[in-house]
């Protein structure tokens, strides 16, 4: 496996960054499309592999296998070259310090990105939400299966981020979440077969689902497989997921989570990645132009 050395692996980030800030708006809007559905792809498995695991192996083994299959969306992000709005946060300001592009720029990618991510996520949760995770009867009456149970859960749970300390706990879970997400992605930069790029991604990504933090992307896809499921439950299991299906709706989507996640995600990659690793190794990228 062919390795870099640290300040290799941050001049190809802003490399990277540099190309990818240079795409044209409707390849950013393709590519982000892409990037949401596959998060979103990692996002169902996440939830269907992990239902009834705590009942039976205790809640961290759940958590555990929640954050092990996860990374596939990230892992395919890679090695296809889609676009994923949290890596963006990192790779176009790198490219900004790197290779001195606008921050214009910097923002026109991460407009772009974030509505392809955000419209291929809620795609694939239409998807999962009238596919496996309800059953139908010949008369086209829904009924929620356990895996759509889980996803009406997890999302009610993502929006009842209510009052100021609790805001402030998901903006922490969202940096936590970038910093972690953009680790993976220098790790997938500094091999280059895929192997190495496999196991890059996945020991970061697997800590941060396992952990419990917060990505705008992949709750662009949880809330709204909740929110397509949550209609077909019957009485006996809006009682089961209690008072937080209450908060489940569009509006609170962003008010309750997204805003406030998306705002951590961008400190969490910006700052605690792309910053301190351009300052740490500024002398040396500089001595290689």
């Amino acid at each position: 496996m062919v390795f870099h050395s640290p300040v290799q692996i941050i001049a190809k980030a802003g490399g990277a960054g540099k190309a990818k800030v240079g795409l044209a708006p409707w390849n950013m809007l393709l590519r982000g499309f892409m990037a949401g559905a596959y998060i979103a792809i990692g996002g169902a498995l996440a939830t269907t592999c992990y239902t009834g695991v705590a009942a039976t192996l205790g809640v961290g083994m759940a958590k555990l296998i929640l954050g092990s299959v996860f990374p596939v969306g990230l892992i395919i992000i890679v090695l296809t070259g889609a676009e994923l709005f949290t890596g963006d946060a990192m790779l176009a300001p790198m490219a900004a310090f790197v290779h001195k592009v606008s921050w214009g720029s910097v923002l026109n990618l991460w407009l772009w990105v974030y509505i392809g991510n955000l419209i291929g996520s809620i795609v694939y949760a239409y998807i999962m939400a009238y596919g496996p995770f309800t059953s139908w009867n010949v008369a086209g009456v829904a009924s929620v299966n356990a895996f759509g149970m889980s996803a009406v859960a997890i999302a009610s749970g993502k929006c009842s981020y209510i009052g100021g300390a609790a805001l402030w706990s998901c903006f922490l879970k969202a940096i936590g979440c970038n910093w972690l997400v953009n680790l993976a992605i220098l790790l997938g930069i500094c091999a280059d077969d895929a192997i190495g790029k496999f196991f890059g991604v996945w020991f970061p990504i697997m800590a941060f689902v396992s952990s419990g933090f917060e990505h705008c992307v992949a709750n662009m896809y949880f809330i709204p497989a909740g929110i397509f499921t949550a209609p077909f439950l019957s009485a006996d299991q809006v009682a089961t997921i209690g008072p937080k299906l209450a908060n489940l709706g569009w509006v609170n989507m962003w008010t309750n989570n997204l805003v406030v996640v998306t705002i951590g995600n961008i400190v969490g990659g910006m700052l605690f990645v792309g910053v301190l690793y351009y300052v740490a190794f500024k002398k040396e990228i500089e001595a290689l132009e």
